[in-house]
């Protein structure tokens, strides 16, 4: 059995070799997204200047008041990702590059890039 030491080890190596491809530029910055055991966090990045410049997570209190308490699941990362398409547009952002972090693309990544997608953001 993997310990969770080395999940995250392995994790980490893969989203090193995924970030040497991967850049955001003012054009089309980053979708970086993470997830914990309690919740998923997503941020959109330019690179150029290592600036964040919209950022959602299932930590916001407004946000998990909507959620009922249940930010671990599918149903959280939807709405992570219809929240950062709308705060992206709003800033004039259409067109992204999306970061998985390292995970898979199934189950809470996948649901928050088709979230994402269906409220506006191309990728």
């Amino acid at each position: 059995m993997i310990k969770r030491e080395d999940r995250k080890r392995l994790r980490l190596m893969r989203h090193k070799r995924l970030r040497k491809r991967i850049s955001g530029t003012p054009e089309r910055p980053r979708l970086s997204v993470y997830r914990s055991e309690k919740h998923i966090y997503a941020q959109i990045i330019d690179d150029t200047k290592g600036v964040t410049l919209v950022a959602v997570s299932t930590v916001e209190e407004e946000l998990r008041n909507k959620l009922n308490q249940k930010t671990w699941n599918v149903q959280a990362a939807k709405e992570v990702g219809k929240i950062i398409a709308e705060r992206a547009t709003a800033k004039g952002i259409k067109e992204i590059v999306f970061d998985r972090g390292g995970y898979k693309y199934h189950g809470r990544i996948k649901a928050l890039a088709d979230s994402a997608r269906e409220s506006g953001l191309k990728f």
